[in-house]
């Protein structure tokens, strides 16, 4: 019996729109899969929870909360100005966590006070400091870059 592959947490603000869930939140898990990772995506996972149902609301952001400190890693989806919220505040988790953080923002638009980061300074207090663009991601291609290190997280655990 092999090793249990390793799991990451897709935040994403995608789930919430039939086209992006078969678009773009499509092609990030067919990515992640592809480097040996089980993804962990929130819509697919919590949406067995009725919400016909009072307190379904706290349910799902119990789950995800539980999904977010359970699994290896986290990977990001940080588009817009400001990110989702909710996308933000599971990237705040899994810092707190110390989990394993990667990032993908393939929207051009310049989100931060600093010249330094693209977006606010605190999406980037859970990265390596000096090389926290190791762990930025703006296209789906470059998921599997084998310099990254996603690819060599998910390979060597590092």
């Amino acid at each position: 019996m092999g090793a249990a592959k390793k799991t990451i947490y897709l935040a994403n603000p995608y789930g919430f729109s039939k086209q992006q869930r078969e678009g773009p939140l499509a092609e990030l898990e067919a990515a992640l899969s592809a480097l040996g990772l089980e993804v962990w995506e929130p819509f697919a996972r919590n949406n067995q929870i009725d919400k016909a149902k009072a307190g379904w609301a706290y349910q799902v952001a119990l789950a995800d909360m539980r999904d977010v400190r359970d699994a290896d890693a986290i990977f990001a989806v940080v588009n817009g100005c400001p990110p989702d919220e909710g996308v933000m505040v599971e990237l705040g988790m899994a810092f707190a966590w110390e989990k394993p953080a990667f990032l993908f923002r393939d929207d051009f638009r310049h989100c931060a006070d600093s010249e330094e980061y693209p977006l606010n300074l605190m999406a980037f207090a859970g990265l390596p400091k000096d090389s926290w663009r190791d762990h930025w991601y703006e296209s789906v291609e470059e998921i599997g870059d084998p310099s990254k290190a996603l690819a060599s997280w998910a390979r060597d655990g590092i």
